[in-house]
C-alpha cells in the first residue's frame, strides 16, 4: 500500500470514529472545566471573582447551569427535557455538598497537628481537593448519567493520586491525610468521621467482571482510622466503628468494633556480627 492509499484508509478510519463516537464539545475538557468553576463557585478560595451581592451569586449560578447542561448534550444520550430535569437535580445539591465540604475541610483541620488553619487545608491539601470533587461527581453518578463521574474521578485522580471512585459512599467529615496512593472503590461504603492516610486501599477480592453489580468492596464504620498502606478487601468485610487500622495490614475478613489491628514486626539482633542477615541491592 503506498503513503497516499495509507493516509486515506486512515483518514476514513478516523471519519468513522467520529461518527460512532460524536460529540458536541470536547467532552473531557468541558468536564473538568465545569468542576474547576464549581469549585470556584462553592469555596472563594479557588474563585477569581469576588462577589458583593446575593444577585451576583445567583447569576454565576444560572451561568453555570447553562455550561453544565452542554455537557450533558455533549454525552447524547438525553432529550432536552431530561437535560433540564437533570441539571435541576444537580444543582438543588449544592447546598448540601457546600456545607459536607466546610465540614471535610474542618475535620482534616482538626485531624492534622501540621494544619494552621481552615483556609490552609481548603488551598494546600491534596485530600481535600479530592474530597470536594468526589463529592460533586458523586451526586452525578446518583442521578445515573454515564461517564461524566468517571471523567470528573479521574480528573481528582490525576491532580491529587488519590483514586475515590464516585459511587463509592462517604459520609461526613472524612478525612484524608496525605493521601497520595488511596484507592477507594465503586461499592465502598465509609461512615462519618472516618480518617484515612496515604496508601490505604479499599478494594475488591475479585475483579471478576461478572460481579459488576454485586457488592465488591468493604464497609468502614464510623470513627474508624485507616493507617498507611492498610488494604482492606471484599464485599462482606466490615471494620466495625471505633476501630484502629494500623499500618501495612492485609484484612479481608470483618473486624468487630472497638478493635485495633496491627502488623506486628519481629526485631532480631544479631550477636557478635556472625547472625545471617539479608542482604538487598537495589
Amino acid at each position: 500500500m503506498s503513503s497516499n492509499e495509507y493516509l486515506k484508509v486512515f483518514a476514513s478510519n478516523l471519519i468513522e470514529k467520529q461518527e460512532q463516537h460524536k460529540t458536541i464539545k470536547p467532552l473531557k475538557r468541558e468536564s473538568q472545566k465545569i468542576i474547576d468553576e464549581l469549585l470556584m463557585l462553592l469555596l472563594p478560595h479557588f474563585s477569581e471573582k469576588t462577589y458583593f451581592t446575593g444577585e451576583e451569586v445567583e447569576s454565576e449560578i444560572i451561568l453555570l447551569k447553562k455550561e453544565f447542561k452542554g455537557v450533558l448534550k455533549a454525552l447524547n444520550v438525553y432529550s432536552n427535557e431530561e437535560i433540564e430535569e437533570k441539571a435541576d437535580n444537580f444543582f438543588n445539591r449544592l447546598p448540601q455538598i457546600h456545607d459536607n465540604l466546610w465540614l471535610d475541610a474542618k475535620a482534616i483541620t482538626d485531624g492534622d497537628p501540621a494544619a494552621e488553619n481552615i483556609d490552609e487545608v481548603i488551598l494546600a491539601y491534596p485530600g481535600f481537593l479530592a474530597i470536594a470533587i468526589y463529592r460533586l461527581a458523586n451526586v452525578i453518578y446518583g442521578e445515573g448519567i454515564p461517564m461524566l463521574p468517571r471523567i470528573i474521578s479521574e480528573y481528582a485522580h490525576q491532580l491529587t493520586g488519590i483514586d475515590i471512585h464516585p459511587g463509592a459512599k462517604i459520609g461526613s467529615r472524612f478525612c484524608i491525610d496525605h493521601g497520595t496512593g488511596i484507592v477507594i472503590g465503586e461499592t465502598a461504603e465509609i461512615g462519618d468521621d472516618v480518617k484515612m492516610y496515604q496508601g490505604v486501599t479499599l478494594g475488591a477480592l475479585s475483579v471478576e467482571k461478572k460481579l459488576a453489580n454485586t457488592k465488591r468492596h468493604p464497609t468502614i464504620e464510623d470513627n474508624v482510622i485507616l493507617y498507611a498502606q492498610a488494604v482492606i478487601l471484599g464485599g462482606n468485610t466490615v471494620i466495625g466503628k471505633n476501630s484502629i487500622i494500623g499500618g501495612n495490614t492485609w484484612i479481608t475478613e470483618s473486624v468487630p468494633p472497638d478493635s485495633v489491628v496491627y502488623h506486628k514486626s519481629e526485631v532480631k539482633l544479631r550477636k557478635n556480627g556472625n547472625e545471617e542477615f539479608l542482604d538487598f541491592v537495589i
